[in-house]
């Protein structure tokens, strides 16, 4: 206890020097934390978001279907199976049927799709209860970008063109009946929705669909011949991957600050050592041994990196309690950076997060301390009690 006790002592009695570093320490620390959270927060925002209005628990692929693939959609439909028609009896799926078409707002060509969906499904948080037939008329609901890129409005009728299962054009007037805002543009982007029944009817595809989506609170869904199902971690595959994508860029903002702060310390154990040497001689006088003498300067250090974490529990805690209540309020975030999130955006600070960054700042400082101390190990103590490292 003799060492740590007299580390403790050296390092508060250095003033105004230690508390410095602790200072740009701690600010580090709050940094990281802070930086790190916003990206989880993005990440899980934006996963939630696309489970709520489009995934579900899970989705069954018809075998031809691809999204990255349009050449395929033609054939990417086929009759419901048994096993898949009594889960959405059982209001545990409801189906979805894709078919390529194009509209005509204003006058104007714009290619879309038409996805066809059951008004009266509730697996995803699409609001297509508006889709009530009501009139012979087609409904359709669209997205605000939707509306903004082709100037639809609510009321609006608009010439909507397709082909049949046997490849014949077809043309309908549709009425625009809703206009939802959502964070999900994969539900919003040049496509309409419209009633599921409407949709097979005008194209002769009775019965049949492109997709499933089943409840999330479904478990260990089967095997269906004929249709593939994608789960939660093959869908979000692409979220997950752009999330690694921004923590590794932010990591050349964390080793820029680390490195400032681990300089900071490194020059001052150099001028410490070079400072003290009269103080290390009479120590190994006394009986200290090089290695306690190294334990010691390498424990103030470490003691640098504590009194950091103490400090920045006191001011970065209110900081990261208040982020995480308010969020970061960012106008184009949803758009510019194509994710599923909305305007607000809010951290997520885990337990292993904040442990995590004490961990790796205590371990950097742990050894940038010990480094500078290596030359105490040839010291003797004639030496240094006469002021000299050699």
């Amino acid at each position: 206890m003799v060492i740590p006790r007299l580390a403790l002592r050296n390092v508060l009695g250095a003033g105004l020097r230690t508390w410095l570093k602790v200072v740009v320490l701690s600010f580090v620390f709050v940094v990281i934390i802070w930086a790190q959270g916003f990206i989880n927060g993005l990440n899980e925002q934006a996963e939630q978001a696309q489970v709520a209005a489009e995934y579900g628990g899970g989705q069954y692929w018809h075998e031809k279907y691809d999204p990255y693939d349009p050449f395929t959609l033609q054939d990417a439909h086929g009759r419901i199976a048994e096993p898949l028609q009594q889960f959405i009896d059982d209001n545990q799926a409801t189906p979805i049927l894709i078919v390529q078409g194009s509209i005509y707002p204003k006058g104007r060509l714009r290619p879309i799709l038409i996805k066809g969906i059951d008004p009266s499904q509730r697996i995803i948080s699409l609001p297509s209860h508006v889709l009530h037939l009501e009139e012979e008329d087609l409904p359709v609901l669209i997205g605000s970008r939707m509306a903004k890129s082709t100037g639809l409005q609510v009321g609006d009728f608009v010439t909507v063109q397709w082909r049949d299962v046997r490849g014949t054009f077809d043309a309908l007037d549709a009425q625009v009946v809703y206009i939802m805002s959502t964070t999900v543009q994969s539900i919003d982007n040049n496509q309409i929705w419209v009633p599921l029944k409407k949709l097979q009817m005008m194209t002769s595809m009775e019965d049949e669909a492109t997709l499933a989506v089943i409840d999330k609170n479904m478990e260990n869904p089967q095997n269906i011949s004929g249709w593939t199902f994608k789960n939660l971690d093959f869908l979000l595959s692409d979220i997950r991957q752009l999330a690694k994508v921004k923590t590794f860029g932010s990591m050349i903002i964390y080793v820029i600050l680390l490195f400032l702060s681990m300089l900071a310390i490194f020059d001052t154990q150099i001028l410490s050592i070079f400072r003290r040497r009269k103080e290390m001689g009479t120590l190994m006088a006394l009986g200290l041994t090089r290695g306690k003498l190294i334990l010691l300067f390498t424990l103030e250090g470490v003691l640098q990196g504590i009194l950091a974490a103490i400090m920045a529990a006191i001011y970065g805690v209110p900081l990261l309690l208040y982020s995480a209540a308010k969020g970061w309020t960012m106008p184009q975030i949803t758009d510019s950076m194509g994710l599923a999130i909305g305007e607000t955006l809010f951290p997520v600070f885990t337990a292993e997060l904040i442990i995590g960054t004490f961990a790796l700042v205590l371990i950097i400082t742990t050894i940038v301390s010990y480094i500078p101390t290596r030359k105490i190990s040839n010291l003797k103590p004639t030496d240094a009690l006469r002021g000299s490292l050699s």
